[in-house]
């Protein structure tokens, strides 16, 4: 039987992410008497000519929450152009989005500046400028790192770099050595060595005529690779084939396995004979040593007996005496049922891994996570671009002073060959997190639950990532990326569309968030108010008057209208005063405002047999403000109140 050596080999796949998505908007028609639609009142309104910076910005928005951004830079605009001195941080936000939602960018950037003004701690206004891309978990981490190409690859396979005093010690299928080139029949390429290479010389433009062959007997005719090296430089573990003391071994397969040796310096300054560590085995693989910071513990990979996957990741405690305790695995937060390997560990006590069970962008991707004391490990994170790619990324080796460190990857696309690149640490990656944001959808003035309503998340970019309709329960359940402004639409036929920002934490957490709906043309009984129906603002008189003000003419002008709507509806207007004051006078302002009202409805088209009213003081408080009682001003305000009772039809 030919003899089979076992290499790892790895696989390349490509991941493309795309979304699209489509807005439907409401029919904003009348079609029955029964209903009435606010936002047709103040456009009428806003028609006849009346302004002020609560109207437009009530259009705008009522425009920006049906998705008509077109209508709403209108009224936005106005807003800012006439009364830039009432724009809020929020305002200038919507608009912002509506310009970009038409393309826009221009403006819209401009817009968003004067956002981050008026609250310059607030993240969505650099989220909004963000590819949607990087909203990705493991987008998250671009930046933190660079990578660059080197000039010591040779056109086989180079990889497993490790930092040995001033050197770069690496494996490479290089052949440099005599006139017989011995090639491993899997793939045509010569056995791997150690070769080696000052730190200095890896960028320069001919580094590769620098590279040698690792001086010492740890080379031999089949394949080394990936040394770790002790802190005091005396001692050295590295992989190599089952092959020692002249025996080349398989298992019961026929499968030559890859095991750990370990060779020390000796005092004329050359590795001893290496030897094979205790715990591996001719029927399993164990590989790609890496140590502790305090060089009492070596981690390895292994696929022996107890491993989830393909590979693990396992480590064994180095004892006083020199021997070595039990292997331990590192269980199932760090290994699955794929392929983790090629540890690395740094002073900081942080783990670097290849692994294709993770979720990635290729086929082998590099993680990290703390180890701690007892061997207990934090989330995973993946280095994310332009660390990983769509290829195999592995081999990760960092030195924490300068934060300069290697990997190994296929990404050269070069006949499939591993190479080894330099990269430099920016700033940490950030811990996983894992969010679970759900919620309920309710009709605002029943508390009924709503099924059938499409509610979608999306970022500051209208892009949306996720997309749901409640059923009967009319919950919702989404998965947000953490520290992210999100924005949670709710959409049902017959209902006003609604909009809630969320601020996702940066942490892992459960988040439950009520959605409250209300109906977009509400029903018109008797005895219901028009100015609870329409919203109205107080109409408000100048103090000892009762002559209409301009502002209280807008809101009249919504009452016009809906009278105008509807020809044969009758109302009965009732006007009310605080408990300041006498009780007499207020009385005699509270009709003579009540009249004043009702003529400037007379005065505007209304005809007199549909209006009806009477001032009722102070005589008919919402709450317990009367005369002698201590009240607030906000108390007070309640009571001074304009009510239009719908009475019924003609």
């Amino acid at each position: 039987m030919k003899k089979k050596i076992l290499i790892l080999f790895l696989l390349a796949m490509s991941v493309s992410f795309g979304q699209e998505r489509k807005i439907s908007k409401a029919n904003k028609g009348f079609d029955n008497f029964g209903y009435i639609d606010a936002q047709n009142i103040y456009q009428k309104v806003a028609d006849k000519g009346y302004e002020s910076a609560d109207l437009y910005k009530r259009l705008g928005d009522s425009y920006y929450l049906n998705a008509s951004y077109e209508n709403a830079q209108v009224w936005y605009a106005k807003l800012i152009e006439k009364y830039i001195d009432a724009v809020d941080a929020e305002t200038y936000f919507r608009y912002a989005i509506s310009l970009r939602a038409t393309k826009n960018y221009r403006l819209s950037d401009e817009i968003m500046l004067k956002f981050q003004e008026l609250k310059r701690d607030d993240k969505r206004a650099q989220l909004f400028k963000e590819s949607p891309d990087y909203l990705e978990k493991i987008e998250k981490q671009r930046g933190s790192y660079t990578v660059d190409s080197i000039t010591i690859n040779s056109g086989y396979s180079d990889f497993g770099a490790t930092l040995y005093k001033d050197k770069l010690i690496f494996a490479s299928a290089r052949d440099t050595g005599g006139f017989t080139k011995r090639r491993h029949e899997w793939n045509g390429q010569p056995f791997l060595d150690l070769y080696e290479v000052d730190t200095t010389q890896v960028t320069l433009e001919d580094g590769l005529k620098y590279v040698k062959k690792y001086k010492g007997a740890i080379n031999s005719k089949f394949h080394e690779s990936t040394p770790v090296f002790s802190t005091d430089g005396n001692t050295v573990y590295f992989t190599r084939n089952n092959f020692n003391n002249g025996k080349y071994r398989e298992d019961n397969d026929g499968i030559n396995k890859l095991k750990i040796y370990k060779a020390v310096l000796n005092q004329d300054g050359k590795w001893s004979k290496a030897q094979e560590l205790p715990f591996c085995s001719d029927e399993y693989t164990v590989s790609h040593p890496t140590l502790s910071a305090d060089n009492k513990r070596l981690y390895f990979a292994s696929d022996m007996e107890g491993t989830f996957g393909k590979s693990d990741i396992w480590y064994v405690d180095i004892l006083e005496d020199g021997s070595y305790g039990a292997p331990v695995n590192m269980g199932a937060k760090i290994n699955t049922e794929g392929r983790e390997s090629f540890p690395h560990m740094t002073t900081d006590n942080e783990l670097y891994f290849a692994s294709n069970g993770h979720l990635g962008l290729g086929g082998l991707d590099l993680f990290v996570t703390t180890v701690g004391d007892q061997g207990e490990v934090s989330d995973i994170t993946n280095l994310g671009e332009p660390v990983n790619s769509p290829k195999d990324d592995f081999a990760y080796t960092m030195d924490t002073t300068s934060n300069i460190g290697f990997i190994s990857s296929n990404r050269g696309g070069e006949a499939g060959n591993d190479d080894i690149y330099i990269i430099k640490q920016l700033k940490k990656v950030e811990p996983p997190c894992d969010i679970v944001l759900s919620g309920t959808v309710l009709d605002k003035d029943t508390g009924e639950k709503l099924s059938g309503v499409k509610v979608e998340m999306y970022d500051t970019n209208k892009n949306v990532f996720e997309s749901s309709i409640t059923d009967p329960t009319a919950s919702f359940i989404f998965n947000p990326i953490c520290d992210k402004i999100i924005i949670i639409r709710a959409e049902k036929e017959g209902y006003t569309p609604v909009e809630k920002m969320v601020t996702i934490p940066s942490i892992s957490s459960n988040l439950t968030e009520e959605i409250l709906m209300e109906k977009a043309r509400k029903p018109l009984g008797e005895g219901d108010d028009l100015a609870k129906i329409l919203d109205l603002n107080p109409i408000y008189f100048d103090f000892d008057k009762f002559n209409i003000r301009s502002d209280a003419a807008i809101e009249l002008a919504k009452v016009q209208i809906a009278l105008e709507e509807y020809p044969t509806l009758k109302i009965d207007i009732r006007s009310h005063t605080d408990s300041r004051g006498n009780d007499d006078y207020n009385m005699r302002l509270s009709q003579k405002r009540n009249e004043a009202t009702i003529s400037w409805l007379i005065e505007n088209g209304i005809d007199t047999s549909r209006l009806t009213g009477r001032g009722y003081g102070e005589s008919q408080p919402v709450n317990e403000c009367t005369n002698g009682k201590q009240c607030s001003e906000d108390e007070h305000q309640r009571n001074r109140r304009s009510e239009f009772i719908i009475l019924g039809d003609m």
